[in-house]
């Protein structure tokens, strides 16, 4: 489980981003907070740099002004 910081335009564009995410396979839990700014995932070890490409990637789908600061 990791936190990143994140750059999101608005409550509900977060809100999809995180509905999004929440579907992709090897993701155990996510949180996107457009208050705080902040990203918390949640997948396993052996996964998880490839499941937070892929979170990226998604949230870049649904709003493209979307950015995690690695």
């Amino acid at each position: 489980k990791k936190t990143y910081k994140i750059e999101v335009d608005c409550a509900n564009c977060a809100r999809k981003v995180e509905e999004n995410i929440g579907k992709l396979p090897s993701v155990q839990s996510v949180r996107v907070n457009f208050m705080t700014l902040r990203m918390t995932l949640e997948a396993p070890d052996d996964v998880f740099e490839e499941t937070l490409r892929a979170a990226i990637e998604t949230g870049k789908k649904i709003e493209r002004d979307f950015n995690v600061v690695l």
